[in-house]
């Protein structure tokens, strides 16, 4: 039984195997953020709290660049997508959050939801060649390689991490609270 909540969020299911319990966890942390976005412009997009720089447009564009590292050069070990393979990430290795005050909400909310939309694709072709066990292609320095599991571990981790700042940003701008 599939159960949607206020916001809209699919919630993850209750008793499931260990994909689809993945998948609905990173898919429900993937729409509360989109919850926490939702119809803000682009002065809501670019709200600060506190002594940090963080935006909620950065962090939509922030978690692009996520999906796109972990899913495709990662998992996938392919090049860099556009907009990120054009930056200098030695000379400003935040430029995926700064960056996004020269976007509009539009922009913003487009880069992130198609990177989310690549991201399943590559997920389904990684499940299809070889399960949740399969390591990915691009190994870090040590030569060891994280499997597709512990990357979505991560994704969720990611997420939950940054929609505790979503909480935080949004209830600055409007006063929103929820979860």
């Amino acid at each position: 039984m599939t159960i949607v909540d206020e916001q809209g969020r699919t919630e993850p299911p209750l008793a499931a195997d260990e994909t689809a319990t993945l998948l609905g966890f990173l898919d429900y942390q993937r729409a509360t953020l989109a919850w926490k976005c939702a119809g803000l412009d682009a002065a809501g997009l670019g709200a600060t709290t506190a002594a940090s720089a963080m935006t909620l447009g950065g962090l939509l564009k922030h978690m692009a660049y996520v999906e796109s590292e972990w899913f495709s050069r990662v998992l996938h070990a392919r090049d860099r997508e556009a907009p990120f393979d054009a930056v200098d990430w030695k000379a400003d290795p935040d430029w995926d959050w700064h960056s996004a005050a020269g976007d509009s909400p539009e922009q913003l909310r487009a880069l992130w939801q198609d990177a989310v939309e690549r991201s399943r694709e590559r997920v389904a072709e990684a499940l299809a060649g070889g399960g949740l066990d399969q390591l990915a292609r691009r190994r870090w320095s040590d030569g060891s390689a994280p499997s597709l599991r512990w990357i979505l571990c991560h994704m969720i981790e990611e997420y939950a991490r940054h929609n505790g700042h979503a909480d935080l940003l949004r209830e600055t701008v409007d006063g929103q609270t929820g979860e």
